[in-house]
């Protein structure tokens, strides 16, 4: 009965078969005062479909299929000789508090009813009343869980420090287990005398170990299910939850498993329980899982490994237990395709673990998926994958095996797919016999660049030509044909596109100027000029700064170019300024690059000489001016390079065995 605020529950423990409904509907509205006498044809005939309802027993197969996914089944032990009624269920709670065959009838009795979700209210109701302390039966952990199932119950569960009662169950059990092992251990069944033990403690073994596992699995539902409280989750973490899970792996109940890897799974996308995880071996005992005939199983350890995958230690674990091998051969499982992908592609981030892909059959199946796409574009899972593989010399030389490379340039430049191109650019830019091939593809990439097609699908092929250091290829003959100078030289202006694209223009420019009259071209088009400017713009970049001066070192070695860089601009003094960078790259070509100019230019040698010299020595200067302001001595040398190299240079008495064993130091 409802009322505004309030919903008030009448028990009627005379209705039966037998019952007279008419009476009962009117003796119902005459003590209920709370139902108006016009309700009462409506009283009568809710009384009549109570007196006419099914029961639970006879739902039979249709129960079944209303059976969520994750519900436990029923086990052994639940058949009972009576009916259970939910007006009785405070007989049913007194029993919990009898001897033992009393507990187990009353838990099954109230399990029956908590079966049926239409009583779940009545034992909400009652379970605020009284709640034993006693849980230790399995039976009664399967109720539980059947109450955890439902969100309303979990706070009336966590109340009573069930969850805790559940993890303290399961710490025992897996003792009991250890145990057990130990006393079969030493039954050694070789001994013929202890033969027959053996064999009898084996099958004492085996009929406890079907219980235990029975009670490990309602108990990890139960605490599965309070697990969605986040809080609820950090205790059970700090009760050492995941040591108790992965403990469990070892066993071999697929059910059990389904349960303890679908926890493990949830717990590990937060840091710390994945560190526990890292920490037990986890990926040793997943990998025995793998592959297996439970497809609930199979799925949820991928899972796992998946979100496991994201840690670079446990990764590199995962190669080293062997999963390589075994993940690659679920690549042509459509169920498992996918997931399976995905972990492989985590496993290829890594350096070391690339060159291991060359020793499994994985390359040829993805190819295989790369051409079956047809019209379709890639997936972006497979073509990452690739990408990845193809940055390794050994699976690059697998992909392109046969007709590898042409099939792949084929696809890429009728779809304009940049991914695909950024694979084959990983492909290019191994040395030796791979960049060979690419010589019959230098037109069809050169046609590719122009200011009409997409931005990152240049940016590929621009990277792609860059990498070919083919002492064959006629770049000047390419740069003419495809009319490419005035496109590299607009594309040098900041702001002109994309930094990445300029970055990629930049490379290129210092690839083509290795070839003599190719470095003579651009220095007339003016990109020296140009590359200055860029320099002076993205000086805070080092990757630019980097790729220019390598430019500047590529042109320094033609003399035509040499005498525009050397008299024609400053980009000496640019470098000069770049000897003491930061960055250590950016040091080293500066440095190469200035001793070839001060090789073929005396001015600038001297000057290159003398800023060498200052830096190298900057401390000692410093104290010998400091001196010399400080006495009013005359300057040690003049403002002339030149008067480092004159014999007849006064110092005081004080300095000069200090400055013997200075310049001792400095190599000119």
């Amino acid at each position: 009965v409802s009322t505004r605020d309030r919903l008030y529950l009448i028990r009627l423990k005379s209705l039966n078969a037998s019952t007279d409904v008419s009476s009962l509907a009117r003796k119902v509205v005459e003590e209920c005062k709370l139902i108006h006498p016009s309700k009462l044809a409506e009283v009568e005939h809710l009384l009549f479909y109570l007196q006419n309802r099914k029961k639970p027993s006879s739902r039979g197969k249709e129960e079944k299929k209303l059976l969520k996914p994750r519900e436990l089944t029923p086990f052994e032990g639940m058949e009972l000789d009576e009916e259970a009624n939910i007006n009785k269920i405070d007989e049913y709670v007194e029993l919990l508090y009898e001897n033992i065959p009393e507990k187990i009838r009353g838990s099954t009795l109230i399990l029956h009813l908590a079966r049926n979700p239409d009583n779940l209210e009545e034992l909400l109701q009652n379970g605020r009343k009284s709640a034993s302390q006693e849980l230790l039966k399995t039976k009664y952990i399967f109720l539980m869980c059947l109450f955890c199932s439902f969100s309303q119950f979990h706070s009336l569960i966590t109340h009573y420090k069930i969850g805790a009662l559940s993890m303290n169950i399961i710490e025992h059990e897996l003792k009991r287990y250890d145990l057990w092992q130990d006393e079969l251990e030493k039954k050694n069944p070789d001994n013929l005398t202890l033969r027959k033990d053996h064999e009898k403690a084996y099958k004492k073994y085996q009929s406890l170990l079907v219980k235990q596992e029975q009670l490990l699995r309602v108990s990890l539902y139960l605490l599965l299910n309070l697990a969605e409280d986040t809080r609820t989750e950090l205790k059970m973490r700090n009760k050492n939850i995941v040591h108790l899970l992965v403990k469990t792996l070892d066993r071999d109940n697929e059910e059990l498993l389904v349960l303890v890897v679908s926890f493990l799974k949830k717990l590990s996308i937060f840091l710390e329980n994945k560190n526990d995880m890292a920490e037990m071996d986890t990926v040793e005992k997943l990998a025995r899982l793998i592959p297996c005939e439970h497809e609930d199983l199979m799925n949820v350890t991928l899972r796992l490994l998946l979100n496991l995958s994201f840690d670079t230690g446990l990764r590199c674990k995962m190669v080293q237990v062997g999963l390589l091998p075994k993940l690659t051969a679920l690549l042509g499982s459509e169920g498992y395709k996918q997931i399976v992908m995905c972990i492989l592609y985590h496993i290829s981030i890594d350096d070391r673990s690339k060159a291991m892909f060359a020793y499994t059959d994985c390359i040829p199946q993805l190819m295989k998926m790369l051409f079956e796409h047809g019209e379709e574009r890639i997936d972006s899972e497979l073509i990452s994958f690739c990408i990845n593989l193809a940055a390794n010399k050994r699976n690059a030389h697998i992909i392109c095996e046969g007709n590898g490379l042409k099939m792949l340039m084929k696809r890429a430049l009728k779809f304009k797919d940049p991914l695909l191109m950024k694979m084959i650019r990983n492909i290019s830019q191994h040395d030796g016999p791979l960049k060979q091939l690419f010589l019959d593809y230098v037109g069809d990439l050169a046609a590719q660049i122009g200011p009409e097609e997409d931005e990152e699908f240049v940016i590929e092929c621009l990277g792609t030509l860059a990498n070919l250091t083919i002492a064959d290829l006629d770049w000047e003959l390419l740069l003419r044909e495809y009319n490419l100078v005035p496109y590299l030289k607009d594309h040098l202006k900041p702001a002109s596109a994309e930094d990445d694209l300029i970055l990629e223009v930049v490379i290129m420019i210092g690839t083509v100027s290795m070839d003599d009259s190719c470095a003579v071209m651009l220095a007339k088009s003016g990109i020296i000029p140009a590359l200055i400017d860029l320099l002076n713009a993205q000086q805070e970049d080092d990757e630019f700064v980097c790729q220019i001066v390598y430019v500047f070192y590529q042109m320094v070695f033609h003399q035509a170019t040499r005498d525009v860089i050397i008299k024609d601009t400053q980009a000496p003094a640019y470098l000069i300024d770049l000897m003491h960078d930061k960055n250590t790259e950016i040091r080293k070509v500066c440095d190469n690059t200035l001793d070839i100019i001060a090789e073929y230019d005396e001015e600038w040698g001297r000057k290159i000489q003398s800023e060498k010299f200052r830096w190298h020595n900057s401390q000692w200067l410093e104290m010998v001016e400091s001196r010399q302001m400080d006495e009013g001595e005359p300057y040690l040398y003049g403002d002339d390079p030149e008067g480092l190299e004159q014999a007849d240079l006064f110092y005081s008495t004080a300095f000069t065995w200090l400055l013997s064993r200075v310049l001792l130091t400095f190599s000119f």
